[in-house]
């Protein structure tokens, strides 16, 4: 599995999250909303330290990563996180 950030969708994260300086952001996982790889699923971000990442990449000052225990998820799936311009909010697209 890989993971992949643009810089315009890190930047994004920069700004909305208020980050000043380097800091590890997660994707994990969660119950419920719209537009997931699993039904009934969608992914969800948090500030805080690795533990056990199986997929990780850093651009600008945010260290991204996934952890083993959201492997399910993604079902031998890589992740792309770009920003949608239209919306101007982030856009998840799921390779094989």
């Amino acid at each position: 599995m890989n993971l992949t950030v643009t810089e315009e969708a890190a930047k994004w994260y920069e700004e909305e999250l208020d980050i000043d300086g380097n800091v590890d952001l997660r994707f994990y996982v969660r119950y419920g909303g719209v537009g997931g790889l699993q039904p009934g699923f969608s992914l969800a971000i948090k500030l805080e330290d690795p533990a056990e990442p199986i997929a990780e990449t850093t651009t600008g000052p945010i260290h991204f990563f996934i952890e083993a225990d959201d492997e399910w998820y993604f079902d031998d799936h890589s992740l792309e996180v770009t920003l949608d311009e239209k919306w101007n909010e982030p856009s998840f697209e799921y390779k094989k």
